[in-house]
């Protein structure tokens, strides 16, 4: 799991920090409230959406492994184990052992688990715009505060 955040002294934020963050996190609780309610629609919680969009979306393969789930989803490895026999029982995914090590295990999506993917992913493009404008507004934000602290430094 990544790290935790650490303590930083320094001035107060900015009105405009703030309001930027704030808009951020509206909009980023916005786009998870949609995301709960169309993964309900679908029959599916969101936590599964989550992990089979994590097994189809890795990176240079269609598969994961549990260890890998756990860090996307920011969780314990043994919850991410508990979700995967969740998703294993609804007939989503499916486990296998890698073939070069034992050990490790591959999660990979089953038929109905990429029909549920196809169509939540399908609904959630339309609500990411919402979303990027206010990491859009963060960004400008940070990049004005960091000339403000340059400008009062030189």
């Amino acid at each position: 799991m990544t790290q935790q955040p650490t303590r930083r002294s320094g001035a107060t934020p900015a009105k405009e920090t703030l309001e930027a963050l704030s808009s951020f996190r509206y909009h980023l609780r916005m786009f998870m409230r949609f995301s709960e309610d169309a993964a309900a629609a679908e029959g599916i919680t969101s936590l599964q959406y989550q992990l089979l969009l994590h097994v189809c979306g890795f990176p240079g393969r269609e598969w994961a492994t549990v260890g890998e789930l756990a860090e996307r989803l920011q969780s314990r490895h043994h919850g991410t184990v508990a979700l995967v026999s969740r998703c294993e029982e609804a007939g989503l995914v499916e486990r296998r052992r890698d073939p070069t090590d034992r050990r490790q295990v591959q999660v990979h999506l089953l038929p109905t688990g990429r029909r549920h993917l196809k169509r939540l992913a399908a609904l959630h493009r339309g609500e990411l715009g919402a979303l990027y404008r206010a990491i859009g507004q963060l960004k400008d934000e940070a990049e004005w505060l960091e000339r403000e602290q340059e400008r009062s430094a030189g």
